[in-house]
C-alpha cells in the first residue's frame, strides 16, 4: 500500500516548478491530485502526464469564486478533498522607497489571502472526509528580513502565523495544518529572482544564483525534489501527530 492510497490533492501553483514535483510526487505515492493554476495550458500539460490520476483546474487564488469553483470541481470528479498544498506565490524587490501599493496588495492577495481562501473553501470537503492535511509555502524569507525584499519576506513570515491559528483552530475537526519553508530551489521562479537582484545588487545576472548555492551549507541550491517528498511525509499519515510546525527544507540555512 502506497503512503497516499486513496487520497485526494489539490495542488495551487501546480503547473510547474516546486508545484509540478509535488504533484509528480504524490501520484506516486497513490493519490489523486488536481493541478491547480492559473496557467490553465501549463496544468493541462502537467496533468497529462501524471495519467488517470491527475486533473487540471483553472484556479486564481485572488478570487474567491475561482477557488470555489476550482473545489467544486474536484469534488464533483473524485467525491472530496483529503489534502491541500497552498504552493501558489509570487515575488518581487523593491527598496522601500520604490514599494508601490500595487505590487503590496498584489503580494498578500496571493501569497497570504491566497493561501487563508483556499483553506476557506476545502475545509468543508475535509470536514465530511473526517480530517485532513494541509501544506502552507511559507520560506525561509518569513523566518528573517533581507534587505529590498520586505513585503514578500512579511508574506512568508504571515503565512508561518496563518499555519499555527489554523491548525489550533481546526485541530478538532482532525484537519492538520503546517508549512514548509523552502531555502534557495532551483527552478523558473529564481531565474526571475537572479534578474531582480542583478539590478538591485549591480551584479552580472547569474551570479546572485551561483552565490546563494554555494552559500547553502549542504553546497548546492535546492531541487523541486528536495521539497516534495518532505510534502508528502506531511501529507501522509506518518506525520498525524504533526501540525502547527514550519519545517524548513533548505539545506541548512536557517535553524530554528
Amino acid at each position: 500500500m502506497k503512503r497516499l492510497d486513496g487520497k485526494v490533492a489539490i495542488v495551487t501553483g501546480g503547473a510547474r516548478g516546486i508545484g509540478r514535483a509535488i504533484c509528480e510526487a504524490f501520484v506516486a505515492a497513490g493519490a489523486k491530485v488536481a493541478v491547480a493554476d492559473l496557467l490553465l495550458p501549463e496544468a493541462q500539460e502537467t496533468a497529462l502526464a501524471l495519467g488517470a490520476q491527475g486533473m487540471p483546474v483553472a484556479v486564481d487564488v485572488t478570487d474567491h469564486a475561482s477557488i470555489s469553483r476550482a473545489v467544486a470541481e474536484v469534488e464533483a470528479a473524485w467525491g472530496g478533498v483529503d489534502i491541500l498544498v497552498n504552493n501558489a506565490g509570487i515575488f518581487n524587490m523593491a527598496s522601500i522607497a520604490k514599494i508601490t501599493v500595487e505590487d503590496y496588495r498584489r503580494q498578500y492577495d496571493v501569497n497570504v489571502g491566497g493561501t487563508i481562501f483556499a483553506i476557506q473553501a476545502v475545509v468543508p470537503s475535509m470536514k465530511k472526509r473526517g480530517g485532513g492535511a494541509i501544506i502552507n509555502f511559507s520560506s525561509q524569507a518569513g523566518r528573517r528580513g533581507e534587505p529590498n525584499i520586505t513585503i514578500y519576506c512579511s508574506t512568508k513570515a504571515a503565512v508561518i502565523s496563518v499555519t499555527q491559528s489554523l491548525a489550533l483552530e481546526l485541530a478538532d475537526d482532525n484537519i492538520r495544518v503546517n508549512a514548509i519553508a523552502p531555502g534557495v530551489v532551483d527552478t523558473p521562479m529564481w531565474d526571475i529572482v537572479d534578474a531582480q537582484f542583478a539590478e538591485y545588487e549591480k551584479k552580472p545576472q547569474g551570479q546572485k544564483k551561483r552565490e546563494v548555492g554555494d552559500a547553502v551549507p549542504l553546497g548546492r541550491m535546492g531541487d523541486p525534489k528536495d521539497i516534495a517528498d518532505p510534502c508528502v511525509f506531511l501529507a501522509s499519515d506518518e506525520a498525524r501527530y504533526i501540525t502547527a510546525q514550519t519545517l524548513n527544507v533548505d539545506g541548512g540555512n536557517w535553524m530554528s
